[in-house]
């Protein structure tokens, strides 16, 4: 059969990145206390792949962020141990190296702290301590040598530290630049785009007011601000009882006390990390790079195709009392929407097919 993967996701161990791959991204920091290498790298695919590292051994990051699914797993929502379910679509952890906060309420500040919260998420990965996860992997002779090699001036044994960084550095590997839009604005090849893929561009970069958001600059494009907007999805779900929440807010009552769901205590979004009433409802800003290979989309995967994410942003989401002003009606031509998903789909970095 033909397994499609991303060619510009460098996910062979590795210590360096092309410059090619790099088309259209910022420069990469690495942190000083977690330095790459290719055995660190190796260590890192390795337990990205473990599904040991879960309660009934079902679940590994790589269930939910497959390689040949531009690494998500195209579910509205995740399924973890047990076969639960959460509330949340699994984003891409592509080009994660260059992010400021992680997970969609940003409550991670960096790779290696994200790393640890799904083996300890009782729906995902379902470990209940750090010491569980360390125990899995010292009793396996070969993690311990891997795990030396990997980590050469350390006395110290497998700890927790050293299995977030080997994680993070593997997922610092993940890269996708280089894409036809990439080509057409910043190597000035002006040949790289159709005149509809162009014409999309303008329009993601004027009329629809994409950018505000899925930021483009004159020299890269993250297609994201590491900043949390309310788009009006799931709000739905806790309308109804918003005023009384403000009000038990607003008179000194902890969130965690007032009588929502968990489904709804999810949609908060932001709010959860903060307790700042104006972050209710807001979830980080996704990438849009090869956004047409991660459908389906939004936070709670409740958007099916593309077209249909240009429909909901063309009607202005959907009001309530958070709705970031930056949404609104659009009035696309239904040519513009053509055109506009076009753009979308020159996002994607170039593919590779192997026969398997």
């Amino acid at each position: 059969m033909k397994l499609y993967a991303i060619a510009l996701l460098l996910w062979l161990p590795c210590t360096a990145i092309a410059t090619d791959n790099l088309l259209g991204l910022p420069p990469l920091k690495i942190p000083s206390n977690n330095p790459q290498s290719s055995k660190k790298i190796a260590l890192g695919k390795r337990l990205f792949n473990e599904s040991r590292l879960s309660q009934d051994g079902s679940v590994s990051c790589a269930s939910c962020h497959l390689a040949q699914q531009a690494f998500t797993d195209n579910k509205k929502v995740s399924v973890g141990v047990q076969g639960q379910t959460g509330f949340r679509n699994a984003p891409t952890v592509v080009n994660a190296a260059f992010y400021q906060r992680f997970f969609l309420d940003g409550r991670a500040k960096s790779l290696e702290e994200q790393a640890l919260g799904p083996l300890l998420n009782p729906v995902e990965h379902g470990l209940q301590n750090s010491a569980d996860i360390v125990a899995i992997i010292t009793n396996d002779i070969s993690y311990q040598k891997a795990f030396a090699s990997a980590f050469p001036r350390s006395n110290s044994g497998i700890s927790i530290k050293k299995i977030t960084r080997a994680i993070a550095s593997f997922e610092r590997t993940l890269i996708a630049g280089n894409s036809a839009f990439d080509r057409y604005l910043f190597a000035r090849d002006r040949q790289a785009l159709t005149e509809s893929e162009a014409r999309g561009m303008r329009i993601f970069r004027r009329k629809g007011n994409c950018s505000n958001c899925h930021e483009i600059s004159g020299t890269n494009a993250l297609f994201m601000n590491n900043r949390f907007y309310n788009l009006g999805i799931g709000f739905q779900s806790i309308n109804a009882q918003i005023n009384d929440f403000l009000h038990a807010i607003r008179a000194g009552q902890h969130p965690d006390e007032f009588s929502f769901t968990p489904k709804q205590r999810a949609e908060l979004g932001r709010f959860n990390v903060t307790h700042t009433l104006k972050d209710i409802g807001k979830f980080k800003t996704p990438t849009l790079r090869n956004i047409a290979l991660t459908a389906p989309y939004m936070h709670d995967g409740s958007i099916k195709t593309l077209e249909e994410v240009i429909e909901y942003y063309d009607q202005g989401g959907k009001a309530n009392p958070f709705l970031d002003p930056a949404i609104f009606p659009l009035h696309f031509t239904p040519q513009e929407k053509q055109d506009l998903l076009a753009f979308l789909k020159s996002l994607n970095s170039q593919t590779a097919t192997k026969e398997d």
